[in-house]
């Protein structure tokens, strides 16, 4: 823990305050659901205190910070048990207008909550319309700007702003209202990674000034431990399972909730690999410091990894790159852009991108907020329009293809998995696709039980797709994509909302796709990802390709990184350069490392 996290929780510790928040045996079940999640989930969050909530997915944790600050079940419909309270307030019988002086929300996407024509007109929004004085509300706008870092660009329009502005914008909003708790649920979630480091350096000054207290619905655990004071766990069922430090509960019991299926630190998952083939790392590290000081102190090393060649690259026109792998390059390409202009209304979003994908590669599409790579992700998949000519898939113009047939050739997945669903079960989702091909119904049910199966959603079939939780949603929309067995699969962060045991089942499903010639197209911000299972990674900076490389000669370009707003992924930065032990200095995948059944053998003395 950091040693301003131990300061504050020692503080909170010592005094008799009652706390700013209370959960009591909270249960609460959306209409047409069959049991509750939460099912009973108890804890409390002093003031000035920093409490992140972790769960698998399904465990109701979106649910429960909705109903935080009233809007579940006063706006939401849903049966409640237990009890909560902010402040003393009942949050199910106190009026929401009242409840937002004293709990602030910033969801997933800022765009959702941002209204007006200025980030001043923003921030103050919410004080005037509760009717505080005028000289107030600017004050407050005044205050919260500046804690964020944007009151020099107040007169802007959000518009403007990076997705990591965006949401800082957000939280101004919910400052502005002078609540003493802010809940934010998953607020780096479509973040870049500057975006992240953007939003956290924020809220490091909010927990440094020790006024506001925080709870953190969060997967990019990586960011949000160094200003963690408590951590709070949920079971698959949504009850209280762990409640404690960040050294009680990340450290000690890492094990289990890594068999719970709950992300936890890239470094930590790193040292308990490590730890079974032999390493001696104790305590366990949460950050990617910690991790090599870990690694670089630790007395049994493992075997030393064979060395990985990469790919050639070769320098192509302008600043880009382009893979020279003579392997790859004799076969002919799926999908070939040229001259890909795609427009959004009158303004062009892509300039001119020349790409070819060849059948069987796994390309990850990466780049900073507003970059283009979503646009280009969907113009290569047919789900936006492009000018004839410019994109072919299997050598047919997409353009020229009916829109019925195309998910036979390329199954596409939404960052948000709503807008493609139709169908009133979950069940007839999947099935949708398969009945337009006019198969048998014994094919139809079959193939559609084995996606239910093969995604965990066996006992939601009857359900409506829209009381799904966030990560059964995207198990959903991914299998609406595979079901249908196009050739071509082509996911927006296919990961967004997912616990770690379903992430990790996804993306060893596309893998195993990829093994057996499916070509997988992803776009992400999760760098780990894209080291971890891309042989190809594209980088798109301002709708141009501003590199396109072997993906180990993308992570090492540093330049290049800066250029795009990207940063390397926690394992490179742990252990570029590692001296000590160098068979783990080129390491940057968790496949890499050594496993439990390599035995331990010294590698080296030197420091």
């Amino acid at each position: 823990m950091t040693s301003a996290a131990s300061t504050r929780t020692a503080a909170s510790a010592d005094g008799a305050a009652a706390p700013l928040l209370s959960v009591r045996s909270l249960a609460i079940r959306h209409e047409s659901a069959a049991v509750a999640t939460p099912a009973g989930a108890s804890f409390e969050v002093a003031r000035g205190e920093v409490v992140l909530l972790l769960g698998p997915s399904g465990a109701g944790k979106s649910t429960l910070a909705l109903a935080l600050n009233g809007l579940i079940p006063q706006a939401v419909p849903a049966s409640v048990e237990g009890v909560v309270r902010v402040d003393g307030l009942d949050t199910q019988t106190t009026p929401v207008s009242r409840l937002s002086t004293h709990v602030g929300m910033v969801f997933q996407d800022p765009d959702a909550q941002l209204v007006t024509g200025t980030l001043l007109d923003e921030v103050a929004f919410g004080p005037e319309n509760l009717r505080v004085p005028v000289d107030i509300v600017l004050a407050r706008a005044e205050d919260a700007l500046r804690r964020v870092g944007l009151w020099e660009r107040r007169a802007e329009n959000p518009d403007r702003l990076s997705g990591g502005g965006r949401q800082r914008l957000a939280i101004a909003c919910a400052l502005a209202m002078g609540s003493p708790l802010l809940v934010l649920d998953e607020p780096t979630a479509n973040l870049d990674p500057q975006g992240i480091e953007e939003v956290y350096a924020a809220l490091g000054d909010l927990v440094a000034a020790g006024d506001r207290s925080i709870v953190l619905i969060e997967h990019n655990l990586d960011a949000a431990v160094a200003i963690t004071d408590r951590v709070v766990v949920l079971d698959h069922e949504g009850r209280t399972y762990a409640d404690g430090t960040v050294d009680e509960v990340l450290r000690a019991r890492a094990d289990e909730l890594h068999a719970m299926g709950v992300w936890l630190p890239v470094a930590t998952l790193a040292a308990l690999r490590l730890r079974a083939a032999g390493w001696s790392i104790d305590p366990l590290p949460v950050d990617a410091d910690e991790l090599r000081v870990a690694v670089a102190t630790a007395s049994s090393p493992a075997p030393a990894l064979e060395s990985r060649t990469p790919s050639p690259v070769s320098a192509a026109s302008g600043n880009a790159t382009t893979i020279a792998d003579a392997t790859t390059m004799d076969t002919a390409p799926l999908i070939r852009a040229r001259n890909l202009r795609t427009q959004r209304g009158r303004t062009e979003i892509l300039h001119g991108v020349d790409l070819d994908v060849r059948p069987g590669e796994f390309v990850a599409i990466v780049g900073a907020n507003g970059a283009g790579k979503t646009t280009l992700l969907q113009s290569l998949a047919g789900v936006v329009r492009v000018p004839r000519g410019q994109v072919s898939v299997d050598g047919a113009d997409i353009s020229r293809v009916d829109l019925r047939k195309l998910s036979r050739r390329v199954g596409f997945v939404f960052q948000n998995p709503e807008h493609q669903f139709i169908a009133h079960t979950v069940f007839d989702e999947l099935a949708h696709g398969l009945r337009l091909q006019k198969l048998p119904d014994d094919e139809v049910t079959a193939r559609t039980t084995e996606v239910l199966r093969r995604f965990g959603l066996e006992d939601k079939a009857d359900v409506h797709p829209f009381l799904l939780s966030g990560g059964q949603k995207r198990r959903l929309s991914v299998g609406t994509a595979l079901v249908a067995g196009a050739p071509v699969l082509a996911l927006d962060e296919p990961t967004f909302g997912q616990d770690r045991a379903r992430a990790d089942e996804l993306l060893t499903l596309l893998q195993d796709l990829n093994r057996e010639g499916t070509t997988i197209l992803v776009v992400t911000h999760d760098m780990q990802l894209v080291t971890e299972y891309a042989q190809r990674t594209i980088v798109v900076g301002d709708g141009r390709i501003m590199a396109d490389a072997a993906t180990p000669d993308i992570f090492a370009d540093a330049a290049l990184l800066e250029r795009a707003g990207l940063r390397r992924p926690p394992l490179a930065r742990a252990f570029a350069g590692l001296t000590r032990h160098p068979s783990l200095a080129g390491v940057t995948r968790l496949a890499d490392l050594p496993r439990a059944a390599e035995a331990p053998a010294a590698t080296g003395d030197g420091a």
